[in-house]
């Protein structure tokens, strides 16, 4: 989300407690007890709230983060906002994933901005003439009715328009909501495994920092750390006119993603590219500025898509199975390629990293933020495709799905143990890359995930609850980076505050995988400080102080949603067999 170079920019009040080196913050975090499992908000004074602020920012088609910072419609947070509409108007809901779908690139990408076409172009940057979707994109599909950028963000949008049919089921089928967007939903995640699969394994890879979503994440230092930054003069830092430098990318990283996104939009936006077929290195079209990264949480939001897309292909007459197991299989190399059992948390693979790639980009060795060790490589090798079914795996796809299962899913060494006897380097095919060293809440996010490895969904709640993140600790609500690295920065955008809707996200996983207590505590902290913090877009993760814009719209969604339901709607049945589904295949 590209949200920090806009022409407004709130003022925030500055935290009077900080935590961490970045930046010359050195004042110790507040010692503070774990919050308590009812939170202090009535439920009424929230709804009415949240409630009212999701009415500021409503278009008549869908709904802007923030009318004065962000005044289009942005991908991701159309998805998270529907899942609390839902709760207020589920027409309402079904209308913002509709609007959004409607601007769906014919190759099948969702653009991460949809431009509303009465804003003046100087409202925000990048605007409309620099991305150049109806020219840039039109060897690639871009629609030539609206402009929307050309990169793309996190696929929650099959889990949101899931939940939405669910909040009224009878006016969804009224509507044929479900039948209208199965097939964009489906188009939409064949671009992303097809022509995203850079690493020729079968996850999808980012190719801007602003796809992942953590826009500044220090995840992010060592490979940008290659890319040449866009002349200073080229563009305007109108962000820095109303907010402090301090709380916002550099100078340095903004040419960056300047950078970046023009290499991408120039090189026609990876037009006609396939890329990940037989192993090879990522495509030249898509990873011509240097940037190509597999991201633990990008992933784990498509498998969790995946699965939810598996219930809408059931809740339309045909058998899903093929789409079940496609996920499970992309669980498996989401461990297999992602995972660090040492440390136990999920971390970003560097496509493009020659060698072992520094967190810091420094030395050429990829650093844990605090032991300083190194973190291996998997070796490059072609993979080898075990399962000829095309639609029913993803590309690149190394495993069938008996050996998919050989190991069963209730360790991590099961799984290596059936992934092993399918070839491949580590089990999983593909160009190796290396593991970056900087670890944040991204590397949280799988726990989402039903088909995880029962050990290692408890490995991730150690770490969740360890010194990197201190759930349940110090810290309120869980910070964007591990606490420990000397990157992290309690308020400068992600690269340490908290966000709600990574919190909303490991608040399901929780309560997915047993952890209740430990829900009821987070989910306590998120509804107080939401309302504490005006619903803000961001909050130091110690004191809860609110930063960026005020009445944002997913805070406010999340929150109401997480106020309402408790239970876990992403506990989707797995239901995996040996049989593939015609109809699911050809889908």
């Amino acid at each position: 989300m590209d949200r920090t170079t806009t022409t407004r920019a709130e003022t925030r009040p500055r935290p009077t407690a900080a935590a961490g080196s970045a930046a010359g913050r050195t004042t110790p975090a507040p010692q503070s007890s774990p919050a308590p499992h009812a939170p202090h908000t009535a439920p009424a004074v929230l709804r009415e709230r949240a409630a009212r602020v999701l009415a500021a920012n409503w278009t008549g088609g869908s709904t802007v983060p923030s009318r004065e910072l962000y005044p289009h419609q942005w991908s991701w947070d159309s998805a998270f906002i529907a899942i609390g509409l839902r709760h207020l108007s589920p027409l309402r809901a079904q209308l913002e994933l509709e609007t959004l779908l409607s601007a769906q690139w014919a190759d099948g990408r969702l653009p991460h901005i949809v431009f509303n076409p009465s804003v003046p172009l100087d409202a925000y940057f990048p605007s409309p003439d620099f991305w150049r979707s109806t020219t840039a994109g039109r060897a690639a599909g871009a629609p030539g009715t609206v402009q929307t950028s050309g990169i793309v963000q996190p696929p929650v949008h099959a889990l949101a328009a899931w939940l939405v049919h669910l909040a009224d089921p009878a006016l969804s089928r009224a509507r044929a909501f479900l039948p209208r967007l199965h097939p964009r939903l489906a188009a939409w995640h064949r671009f992303l495994l097809h022509h995203r699969d850079l690493g020729g394994a079968g996850l999808a890879a980012v190719v801007h920092p602003w796809e992942q979503g953590m826009d500044n994440s220090p995840c992010w230092d060592a490979p940008l750390s290659r890319v040449s930054p866009a002349r200073p003069h080229t563009f305007r830092r109108a962000d820095l006119d109303h907010g402090s430098p301090q709380d916002r990318p550099t100078d340095l990283d903004y040419g960056r993603y300047v950078r970046l996104a023009a290499d991408y939009r120039d090189a026609g936006y990876g037009a006609g590219v396939a890329a990940g077929r037989g192993g090879t290195a990522p495509a030249a079209g898509l990873a011509a500025g240097g940037f190509a990264v597999e991201d633990p949480s990008f992933n784990a939001l498509l498998i969790a898509s995946e699965h939810a897309l598996a219930r809408i292909t059931g809740e339309l007459g045909v058998p899903a199975t093929a789409r079940h197991e496609r996920a499970e299989r992309l669980t498996r190399v989401l461990v297999e390629r992602l995972w660090d059992p040492a440390d136990e948390i999920f971390r970003c693979r560097d496509l493009l990293a020659g060698g072992l790639e520094g967190a810091s980009g420094g030395d050429g060795a990829a650093r844990d933020g605090t032991a300083g060790r190194a973190v291996s490589p998997v070796g490059a090798r072609a993979p080898r495709r075990t399962d000829t079914t095309e639609q029913a795996g993803p590309s690149g796809g190394t495993a069938t799905a008996g050996q998919a299962r050989s190991g069963g899913r209730g360790s991590a060494a099961g799984w290596a143990d059936g992934a092993d006897r399918a070839g491949g380097a580590g089990g999983v095919g593909g160009v190796g890359g290396a593991l970056i060293g900087e670890v944040g809440v991204t590397g949280l996010v799988p726990l989402v995930l039903p088909g995880l490895p029962r050990d290692i969904a408890a490995a991730l709640v150690r770490t969740a609850c360890g010194p990197r993140f201190e759930l349940g600790g110090r810290a309120r609500l869980v910070p964007s980076h591990d606490l420990l690295s000397p990157a992290f920065d309690p308020q400068r955008y992600w690269r340490g505050p908290a966000w709600f809707n990574t919190n909303w996200l490991l608040e399901r996983g929780l309560r997915l995988h047993g952890e209740r207590e430990r829900a009821d505590v987070l989910r306590a902290a998120v509804l107080d400080t939401a309302v504490a913090s005006d619903f803000a877009e961001y909050v130091d993760p110690y004191t809860g102080s609110g930063c960026g814009a005020r009445g944002f719209s997913w805070s406010a969604a999340l929150a109401l949603d997480m106020s309402v339901d408790v239970d876990v709607d992403m506990n989707v049945n797995v239901t995996a067999g040996a049989e593939r589904d015609e109809g699911a295949r050809d889908e």
